[in-house]
């Protein structure tokens, strides 16, 4: 008797493995990069992450790591002098960017203005860093803390709702975030001893359906017990000023907060201070905390938690999991279960010294010594913490997280008034000695550091994207933009524009052809390969 080989003896067999022989390459890599129901980044960029999940990575391969070297510049456009820190969205061949009170346009091929937005405004104009697209519409926060409705083909403004009162130091500075048919935006504000929120718009009317605080409103609400009155409470910051991600197979929005005030002045406010520097996973419907994790708990020297939650599913400890990781700005790395906020993994990834060590939940516990005192107290942690806002990436073809970290020394003291309160708002100040950049690769399961790349010493947020081309994009702080190897961190292309990169690169293509995206001061630079005859 003859043994047939398998794929022969049944016509249903027979038909599975031509269908997955003929399959083209393009979709097996949209299974293989996909987080559930979240599809790969392709030819466009339709959010600030590129897609709801935040990891910043593209299944686009024209440009590789072969063929890096050949890249050149396609167009440039001058924004405006202020520095761009959007990353820009790319829909139906249209770039879409801002910088505080103007909004453009841009055909993507050429650099061409389609259109400008111009929206003068009160407020803090520290920076934009991006639109949402929806539907045909583009939707921007504004320095007066307003969420502003424009027709995507004309610029023209559908409508306007205020968000918070600019009044009390509110302003928008993030990318607002689609979720189903809403809008969601979070509040920046840190002048002031103010409370924050996320609040969700009708993506139509502008009507608010939802808005979840990230302090407890009243004594005895959850977390409550984690502050030492009512009115400090109500006074206790959190800040929710970088865009979330989103898991729809879940349907749960996850963003992260910022640092509770007076920042500094940490005997006012005794306890853990939720839900301040806290990682909240919410209903997208109704705006409920399924579950959180708070990743600095009495945070003493202003290093946020709104590092992207990124979203993404691979193995840990041999199951597959729906996984969350953050490089925070504490200088932590951590993974947790994204279904249920088990806590998994917590490790560092920068040298600092102002934690003695993990508690049960996995959270790092600050050491006293190291909190702002009236007489001073020295760190030998950065100024501005670990990382800051500049964007991480997830590489499912290396495993790896890749974040721009920092590492230096820094000197914290303490001012109370006669009754023992805040001196100012912040009710202390800090010195940032030294600061040294490095791009930083990181195993996802075990926190570990694979490699680590010096970026250079200074100030800047230079954020990070990797491709499937075998590239991970970003710049450094000498004033190059750089594709690296995420295999090793070895430089394989850089060009020295000689300014900073205060964003973080994207990448998208039309009519076939495959285009990287660096903003470096105002300048918005498109790189391609030659064009071929």
């Amino acid at each position: 008797m003859i043994s047939l080989p398998i794929w022969k003896r049944s016509s249903k067999l027979r038909f599975a493995w031509i269908i997955l022989l003929t399959m083209p390459a393009s979709l097996q890599a949209q299974k293989e990069f996909a987080s559930g129901s979240i599809a790969p980044v392709r030819e466009q960029w339709t959010t600030f992450h590129g897609d709801s999940s935040g990891k910043r990575f593209s299944a686009l391969t024209q440009i590789n790591r072969d063929n890096i070297k050949s890249l050149t510049l396609a167009w440039a456009f001058q924004a405006h002098s202020t520095t761009i820190k959007a990353t820009p969205l790319m829909v139906d061949g249209v770039l879409y960017f801002t910088v505080p009170d103007h909004t453009w346009a841009v055909d993507a091929k050429t650099g061409t203005k389609i259109w400008e937005y111009v929206r003068p405004s009160e407020g803090n104009h520290i920076g934009n860093r991006g639109v949402a697209y929806y539907k045909e519409r583009i939707y921007i926060g504004t320095p007066d803390a307003h969420l502003v409705c424009l027709d995507a083909h004309d610029g023209k403004k559908l409508w306007e709702v205020e968000v918070a009162d600019v009044k009390f130091g509110y302003y928008i500075s993030l990318a607002p975030q689609i979720v189903k048919d809403l809008v969601l935006v979070g509040t920046s504000g840190d002048q002031a001893d103010v409370p924050h929120a996320i609040h969700a718009y009708n993506w139509q009317t502008g009507k608010q359906v939802w808005q979840t605080s990230t302090t407890p409103l009243k004594m005895g609400d959850p977390g409550s017990e984690t502050w030492p009155n009512e009115k400090t409470m109500l006074r206790g910051g959190g800040a929710a000023w970088m865009s979330g991600t989103y898991d729809p197979d879940l349907n749960l929005v996850y963003w992260g907060s910022a640092n509770p005030h007076p920042v500094l002045a940490g005997p006012v406010r005794k306890g853990n201070n939720l839900f301040t520097n806290t990682i909240l996973a919410m209903d997208a419907d109704t705006g409920k905390v399924k579950w959180y994790f708070q990743v600095n708990p009495h945070d003493t020297h202003d290093w946020d938690a709104v590092q992207t939650p990124i979203l993404f599913d691979a193995p840990y400890k041999g199951r597959q999991r729906k996984l969350l990781a953050q490089a925070s700005g504490n200088g932590y790395y951590f993974l947790l279960d994204r279904e249920t906020g088990e806590h998994l993994v917590t490790a560092p990834f920068v040298t600092q010294d102002w934690s003695k060590g993990i508690d049960e939940k996995g959270a790092p516990i600050p050491d006293p010594d190291k909190e702002p005192h009236s007489d001073g107290a020295l760190t030998a942690s950065a100024g501005f913490g670990g990382t800051d806002w500049m964007s991480s990436s997830y590489d499912p073809q290396t495993r790896c997280i890749y974040v721009t970290g920092r590492e230096g020394y820094s000197f914290w003291y303490l001012a109370l008034d006669e009754n023992g309160l805040a001196a100012d708002h912040q009710g202390g100040g800090s010195l940032a000695l030294y600061s040294k950049y490095y791009t930083i690769a990181i195993d996802y399961e075990t926190g570990k550091v694979k490699w680590r790349r010096e970026a250079g010493e200074g100030y800047g947020f230079p954020g990070i994207l990797t491709t499937a081309g075998h590239l991970l994009l970003t710049g450094d702080l000498d004033g190059n933009v750089l594709a690296l190897d995420p295999a090793d961190g070895k430089a394989l292309w850089h060009k020295r524009l000689g300014g900073t990169m205060n964003s973080t690169p994207m990448t998208y293509q039309v009519d076939g052809r495959q285009y990287l995206i660096t903003c470096v001061d105002s300048v918005v630079y498109a790189w391609s390969l030659p064009e071929t005859n």
